[in-house]
């Protein structure tokens, strides 16, 4: 379990840093122009918000396990992930990308693993 809790959580860090610096560093039409389609429908400083949010909730989910303690850290960091996943789920489907609702189904359910998994109470 210890394995997998481990697994789970280096890959949603890997996966939420280097998407949240891209968007963070990125243009919004830098975002749209390289698939982010979902971008047309927010403004520069919300794309910021979510990329900032992105980036901090995955180094949330990694660092305070590599360090030995924080538990409750990595905790609030997956359910924070879950949060933007749920967000992320209902504006793909609103804009009928079911592909990409999909891929961040399986991001919330991996969350979700972490956040059960982690028991900082």
């Amino acid at each position: 379990m210890t394995v997998a809790l481990w697994i789970v959580q280096v890959l949603l860090a890997l996966i939420l840093v280097i998407t949240g610096s891209f968007k963070f560093f990125q243009s919004r039409e830098k975002v749209i122009a390289s698939g982010g389609t979902w971008a047309v429908d927010f403004n520069a400083a919300t794309i910021k918000i979510i990329a900032g949010a992105e980036l901090i909730s995955g180094l949330l989910v990694i660092v305070p396990g590599l360090l030995g303690h924080g538990l409750l850290l990595s905790f609030i960091g997956a359910a924070c992930i879950a949060l933007i996943m749920v967000g992320s789920i209902f504006v793909h489907i609103g804009r009928e990308e079911y592909q990409h609702a999909t891929i961040n189904t399986v991001f919330l359910l991996m969350t979700l693993f972490v956040v059960f998994a982690v028991k900082p109470f």
